[in-house]
């Protein structure tokens, strides 16, 4: 663990880097000969000025109480002890529809509580008849994890278990875990079908399914994987499907695989009103990285996301980082499930105030109060713009997002 005092050298004043909005002599992120061959985005389109936060509670006043939902009286309990009174505007539109038994597909902006749009109504159904068995299918081992978080704030106290079961971590103990008794398996892809190959579990007793982050799914080549994951399943089920964007191959999923599905989408502006976007323009000759460490040292910048490219960017910047007196980690794919898992609660508990990542980092991952998501390198595409700048700026906090321009 990083424990080195962050270096005191803090500067208050505003970056001579970061430029207004309208300067129209940015290279931005064309392609250069043998270099990043992502798509161009204008870079005006990563300036925008913060709306005012408002409570996050007020959007939802007019609308249902957690209380007025059809839930069992154990779990509306369990929903009470952890604080919440009104659902999010994804949750009290899909859960009615979820708790009928219907197909649902689920689009709305990351951070909008799509997690408990479905662990809540599909607990429910298991409460009420504890031989159904739900699989939940997500693209990142991280955010299997962080749903299991969620599932046993929930759970922990209605007998109900799930097993965790993902790739980069040791298969034994999930096998162990699997021959237990248990009514949900939140796992990716391949190690799904590692445990399937195996004979280790068998979907045809599973009722119901949840495709979360399913564009990032696809995106990640796993589209041979789910569509084999689904042919598995039982039949008739209940799928559930939540997703940011809704592409053509998507589509092709529903088709073949949703019953007349209920479709809701809470999509209101494509990036969060509550992040300050701007960018940091790094003029020729300057050093990057010195221009980074500049924008650190200031003292409103206290829990910052970083992203990287590359895997070996990312640990190569944090390393820089560290060795320059920042509280500094990294989290890509070439680390273990043990090293990623050490690396996010480190950040998540405040031991280390900088977290360099991949985008591996940037879809679904609920870390609260980060103060600044900064993209030391562009992004392939707009849409992981959004995803990645969506860490900050929730809850009814205003956060800063920075694009690193050359």
């Amino acid at each position: 663990m990083n424990n080195r005092p962050r270096r005191g050298s803090a500067q208050n004043s505003k970056p001579r880097n970061s430029r207004p909005a309208g300067r129209k002599n940015f290279r931005g992120n064309r392609p250069k000969r043998g270099g990043f061959s992502g798509a161009y985005i204008d870079p005006r389109m990563f300036i925008n000025k913060a709306a005012p936060a408002q409570p996050e509670a007020d959007t939802h006043i007019a609308r249902s109480l957690f209380t007025d939902l059809s839930f069992n009286d154990a779990l509306k309990h369990a929903i009470a002890k952890r604080g919440f009174v009104h659902p999010t505007d994804i949750q009290a539109e899909t859960i009615p529809h979820i708790l009928k038994g219907k197909d649902v597909i689920g689009l709305a902006n990351t951070g909008t509580g799509k997690t408990g749009a479905f662990l809540l109504p599909m607990i429910n159904k298991i409460l009420r008849d504890p031989k159904q068995k739900l699989l939940i299918v997500v693209p990142t081992r991280e955010l299997a994890i962080q749903i299991q978080e969620e599932f046993l704030a929930f759970a922990q106290t209605l007998r109900i278990q799930a097993v965790v079961a993902v790739g980069g971590a040791n298969i034994r103990p999930q096998i162990q875990r699997l021959r237990t008794r248990h009514n949900v398996v939140i796992g990716t892809p391949g190690r799904l079908k590692d445990l399937i190959n195996r004979k280790d579990l068998r979907l045809e007793t599973f009722t119901n399914v949840v495709l979360d982050e399913a564009d990032r799914m696809l995106d990640m080549g796993f589209i041979n994987d789910v569509k084999l994951l689904m042919s598995l399943l039982s039949s008739p089920r209940q799928t559930l499907l939540f997703s940011a964007t809704l592409s053509k191959e998507i589509e092709a999923l529903v088709q073949q695989f949703l019953t007349d599905p209920v479709r809701i989408s809470i999509k209101s502006r494509e990036t969060s009103a509550q992040v300050d976007q701007d960018v940091v323009r790094v003029e020729k000759g300057e050093d990057k990285i010195e221009v980074l460490q500049k924008l650190l040292a200031q003292a409103h910048f206290q829990k910052i996301l970083i992203f990287t490219r590359t895997k070996r960017g990312a640990e190569k910047l944090a390393n820089l980082l560290f060795k320059a007196g920042f509280k500094a980690e990294s989290i890509h794919g070439d680390k273990s499930h043990y090293q990623r898992q050490k690396a996010l609660q480190l950040f998540k508990n405040n031991r280390v105030e900088i977290l360099v990542a991949t985008d591996v980092a940037a879809r679904g991952l609920d870390i609260p109060n980060v103060s600044h998501v900064i993209n030391f390198d562009l992004p392939a595409s707009y849409e992981d713009y959004i995803h990645r700048i969506g860490r900050t700026g929730r809850a009814g906090k205003t956060g800063t997002a920075l694009t690193f321009i050359q």
